[in-house]
């Protein structure tokens, strides 16, 4: 059986994602509390948005029932210092209890020695109040971001764009 992990929160009272930095140089954070710690993990916008979709599908695909009231207080708490980069992400539902269960590895680069330390891991349970709430969230910093180029659909800078769709001769 495996040890608990000093970043797992089994009875999370907060669950969110944010960003700090502006538009273009922001870095992204999951978050948990609870149990008695904070626990935030960096993480890319793509996985953000993945978990987000992800989620949304399971919430879907489960039975139906009222939902409690879902928080509202979705900022960051802070400080925010991340424990570890994520890696992967894995899902799962524990139908007993009626929680989603978030599965987080830390990103180990390829080229890390055979004897480096085990990659560390978090198991969050959240309730579907969270997860619904997370889902929106999510959407909100996708959102918040950078516009996209019409044509190509890469971000365009406050300095501009230069777009590959035009060989480079139209700057946005």
């Amino acid at each position: 059986m495996n040890m608990p992990s000093p970043y797992d929160v089994i009875n999370a009272d907060h669950f969110t994602a944010g960003a700090l930095g502006e538009p273009g140089q922001r870095v992204f954070y999951l978050q948990c509390r609870g149990d008695g710690v904070l626990v935030s993990l960096r993480c890319e916008k793509q996985q953000v948005g993945a978990l987000g979709e992800s989620f949304a599908r399971v919430l879907q695909e489960l039975p139906e029932r009222t939902l409690g009231p879902v928080p509202t207080d979705l900022e960051l708490a802070l400080p925010v210092e991340a424990a570890f980069t994520v890696g992967g992400l894995g899902l799962g539902y524990d139908a007993d209890h009626d929680r989603l269960l978030l599965l987080i590895e830390e990103f180990v680069p390829a080229e890390e020695p055979d004897d480096a330390p085990e990659a560390a891991a978090a198991r969050w349970v959240l309730t579907r109040e969270q997860v619904h709430a997370f889902v929106a969230r999510a959407e909100d910093l996708l959102r918040g971001g950078r516009p996209l180029c019409p044509l190509c659909g890469r971000p365009i800078d406050t300095e501009g764009h230069t777009c590959p769709k035009t060989n480079g001769h139209r700057p946005h």
